[in-house]
């Protein structure tokens, strides 16, 4: 029986191979014993027929277009086919390949849905078939399945409270579920599905696991295995960050903190976590709702759970600080004073053989650190104590690599007050960054990291004595060890010494760029989807792929995929080349061309984060070729530099328009700001790229890029963080296009423009877009009094902008207000006279007075206004009387440009 079926299998997937080269009509006895299978009376008969329809339309469904009708009234027939659950299955494999099929999803009926649905609750292996579900929302027709959106729900969750299944079936289930959050949030909470969800989630999350037993996260186990096994209690607490990334935070607070409260409350320790671990899921998402109302009680049950009688309270308090920590800048940043002690106890009470629970102790702590600056200063002398004492007296490799890491946490905050401790730490990194063995890779990578992070902070004058001993470093191991980790943070280590000594890597610079443009090319890593004719497996789930090197693989593709160390390689490769050009300036000419080259290359790689990085470095090639024809201003390095140009900023703006990832876009908008701010006029030689760049960031603003294309119902909180962000990146491109040519030529643009962000100063508005608009309109101001024609145009708006500045000097926000003050001082500097034109005279004086009593120095941006409007008799005296600075000294630039101006303008007030 067993032969047969291996045999029923391998003539299918020959079946596919053969298809996947020759289309159906050209082999019509396929068709025919296709259409005789599926339909044959005998059940055997139709499984073989249905297993056989779902390997060739696997293998190629394109070629099956002309028959997607009749196909799916097949599997309407089949899905109603109870009693036999195999045709079923291959039924729904084969649905599931044709809905990710474009064109096929919005064939899918309402009556089939509901008959996917139908089958899968009588059908045992739930858990694959539930892929057509995942299909289905991920599909441009999703809303065909908003209707059965509850009944997908309660089915899900059926599945998921069903505890005689296995776990990758209920944790199925609860992603089938997550998906829909995703996706369609907004139909979740009409449909009043939250609670049921968090009904069902949260005794998971808090259950206590079998006696003797520990939660996965909890086990003193091999932490490189612990990621690779989503345990129901590990996926129930990914819902609860899936629903705060995804839900508006107070409907989702309404449902979920009365659960939270109960478990806080209770004595039952895996009950309190679970209102621990919920509080630090919660964190991402809700991060502006816990910034204004939530953090003190957030922290405050964080903190006090780190003095639990139990462990596992203990540790998910230690996830929630470093979850805090990362989200919750800087606000939670304020409580320094409460949290670092408790942390510094916390870790001298440590047991250092518990290796699972001191890396999330260290995970707490270096997030909480690394964004203190200088407040961490109070506490330096015991951090490094015992950071010092560990490394000399732990003999764990994992509690070592934990130090390292923290070392260089406390150096990102520290910068040069770490200098009195840089020997000691470079003694102990010494013996960790020479040992070549396999068995101490990971604490040899982390020490060149933390080596990265010393070079960037401590200063020039302390690291560059050990500069040229670096690269030799660097060279010697990318030479000698094959490793992608390690090679990754080489070529972070040797863009790191190019900020503090570039000179040290010049006689180096042909073998530095040799390796990492080996890496930029490398396929090493990056693995391709392909057909095999037949399978070792011997189980019914015959797969038909095989990961293969992309190397020398002359077969048809079906798919990309790239292993993560090797990402982060070309990543880390690709930023690592574009600062090392650019700090070494003319000595990199004779790799520019070349490594040009290969960044362009990346430009359209499968990832994103490399995606992100080509274009962030393309970037940074325009900025590295402007700084050397300013330096040798030839005309050949004009030439190259418009060249560059030429071929940059169109992909830039191409990515803009039709990249699908947020992140891409939002770094090939930063890169093209950068190329703005750097190149200046050279960027924009001809006005047909000037109207470019001024559409893109129009469409951005109207949500009409690739990445903003999503349907109202898909729209949530997340999107619409990613969407003010977009809008920020594009907004700040305009004042940059305004201080590059000259204003005539920019104001019909800057018309166009000007409404999306006059919009978005509304007191209805939200205090971040008012405050980002007006520090948009003040840069805008600031860009038109820099160039030709900028007083003209700049009185042309004022009638425009200076209601709208007048009024953001008295909202209730002190960023908004600071914002508007500098807003109007940089509208009369541009405008000068032509600014009296309008009848705000007294509004400014009074305004002036005003601002004296709560900051000089915003009074001191007004010293243009002084002058224009009125007798700085009026206000001078006032303004004495508040000097000297006692506080915000570095102020007194803005408060002594302020007095120079008016006594050069009129003497007589001295």
């Amino acid at each position: 029986m067993h032969l047969r079926h291996f045999v029923r299998h391998s003539l299918s997937q020959l079946s596919a191979v053969l298809v996947k080269h020759e289309s159906p009509e050209r082999w019509p006895a396929l068709l025919t014993v296709l259409n005789q299978s599926t339909k044959s009376p005998n059940p055997q008969d139709r499984q073989v027929g249905l297993l056989l329809l779902s390997k060739v339309v696997e293998s190629n469904p394109e070629a099956f277009r002309p028959h997607y009708r009749q196909l799916l009234q097949l599997f309407d027939t089949v899905l109603q086919d109870v009693n036999n659950p195999t045709a079923m299955y291959y039924c729904i494999l084969t649905l599931t390949t044709l809905t990710a099929y474009a064109g096929v999803a919005e064939q899918v009926s309402s009556s089939l849905s509901e008959g996917v649905l139908s089958a899968l609750g009588k059908w045992d292996q739930a858990g694959e078939a539930m892929e057509i579900l995942d299909e289905l929302m991920e599909s441009e027709v999703s809303p065909i399945i908003v209707p059965h959106i509850s009944e997908i729900v309660h089915f899900c969750l059926e599945v998921w409270a069903d505890n005689s299944l296995n776990d990758s079936i209920r944790v199925k289930a609860l992603s089938c579920i997550a998906s829909l959050i995703r996706l369609k949030n907004k139909a979740v909470l009409k449909q009043k599905l939250l609670s049921p969800i968090l009904q069902m989630v949260f005794p998971v999350l808090s259950a206590a696991p079998p006696p003797g037993q520990e939660d996965l996260e909890d086990q003193e186990q091999d932490m490189d295995n612990e990621g690779d096994v989503e345990s129901p209690k590990h996926f129930a607490a990914q819902v609860i960050d899936t629903l705060a990334l995804h839900m508006p935070p107070e409907k989702l607070f309404q449902h979920i903190l009365p659960q939270v409260q109960v478990c806080l409350s209770s004595e039952n320790p895996y009950q309190k976590k679970a209102g621990v671990v919920c509080l630090a899921m919660l964190a991402e998402g809700c991060a502006g709702v816990h910034s204004f109302r939530m953090l003190p009680f957030m922290l405050r049950t964080v903190c006090h759970s780190l003095s639990d009688t139990s462990q596992v309270v203990r540790s998910a308090g230690l996830l929630a600080l470093g979850q805090f920590s990362e989200h919750l800048q800087p606000d939670v940043s304020n409580y320094c004073a409460d949290v670092m002690p408790l942390l510094l106890r916390y870790l001298a009470g440590l047991n250092q053989t518990m290796t699972v629970h001191v890396s999330k102790a260290f995970y707490a702590l270096e997030n909480f650190m690394e964004n203190l600056g200088a407040e961490i200063e109070p506490y330096l002398p015991t951090l490094m104590e015992t950071m010092l004492g560990t490394l000399s007296n732990a003999e764990n490799l994992r509690i070592k690599e934990l130090v390292v890491s923290a070392i260089g946490a406390i150096a990102s905050a520290a910068k040069k007050l770490l200098v009195p401790y840089f020997p000691a730490v470079i003694e102990n990194l010494k013996g960790f960054l020479l040992d070549i063995r396999d068995e101490v890779r990971c604490l040899q990578t982390q020490s060149l990291d933390t080596l990265s992070v010393l070079a960037r902070n401590v200063g020039k004058e302390t690291f560059s004595p050990l500069a040229a001993e670096c690269v030799h470093l660097g060279l010697n191991l990318t030479n000698s060890v094959d490793d992608p980790d390690l090679r990754r943070s080489t070529y972070s280590l040797f863009s790191a010494v190019s900020t503090v000594s570039p000179e040290c890597l010049n006689p180096h610079l042909g073998s530095i760029t040799t390796a990492i443009m080996l890496t930029m090319k490398s396929t090493e890593g990056v693995t391709v989807s392909v057909f095999v004719l037949l399978d070792d497996e011997e189980d019914d789930d015959l797969n038909l792929e095989e990961e293969e090197d992309i190397e020398g693989n002359d077969r048809d593709v079906s798919e990309f995929s790239v292993e993560n160390a090797y990402v982060d390689e070309k990543e880390s490769a690709c930023e690592a080349l574009g600062e090392i050009a650019f700090n070494t300036g003319a000595a990199f000419l004779p790799f520019m061309e070349s490594g040009f080259q290969e960044v362009f290359a990346l430009h359209d790689f499968p990832h994103e984060d490399v995606r992100r990085a080509s274009f962030t470095v393309m970037g940074q090639f325009c900025r590295t070729w402007h700084k050397i024809w300013k330096e040798n201003p030839t005309q050949e390095n004009h030439q190259v530099l418009q060249n560059t140009l030429s071929v940059v900023l169109p992909s830039l703006l191409e990515a803009v328009r039709k990249d699908r990832d947020h992140n891409v876009v939002i770094a090939a908008l930063e890169s093209m700001n950068g190329v703005l701010k750097a190149c200046q006029e050279e960027a924009l030689q001809s006005e047909a790229m000037l109207a470019e760049i001024s559409h893109v960031i129009r469409d951005v603003f109207k949500s009409k890029t690739a990445c903003q294309d999503v349907s109202e119902d898909e729209a949530d909180d997340c999107q619409a963080e990613y969407e003010a962000i977009l809008q920020e990146f594009a907004g700040e491109g305009i004042p940059l296009l305004a201080s590059a040519v000259p204003a005539d030529t920019f104001y019909p643009y800057l018309n166009e423009l000007l409404p999306f962000i006059m919009n978005k100063t509304k007191s209805s508005c939200t205090v971040a877009q008012r405050s980002f608009s007006l520090g948009m309109l003040a840069e805008i101001a600031h860009s038109l009094g820099l160039v030709s024609g900028g007083r003209a145009v700049a009185g042309r708006l004022s009638s425009r902008l200076l209601p709208v500045m007048v009024s953001g000097v008295r909202d209730r926000d002190p960023e908004v207000r600071n914002n508007s003050v500098f807003g109007l001082g940089a509208l009369a500097q541009a405008a000068g006279p032509l600014l009296t034109e309008y009848p705000y005279t007294e509004h400014l004086v009074g305004m002036c007075v005003f601002l004296l009593i709560r900051h000089v120095a915003w009074c001191c941006t007004f010293l243009h206004i002084f002058y224009i409007f009125c007798s700085p008799f009026q206000v001078f005296p006032a303004l004495l009387s508040h000097l000297p600075l006692k506080k915000d000294l570095e102020e007194n630039k803005t408060v002594f440009g302020c007095l120079a101006f008016l006594y050069n303008h009129n003497p007589s007030l001295v």
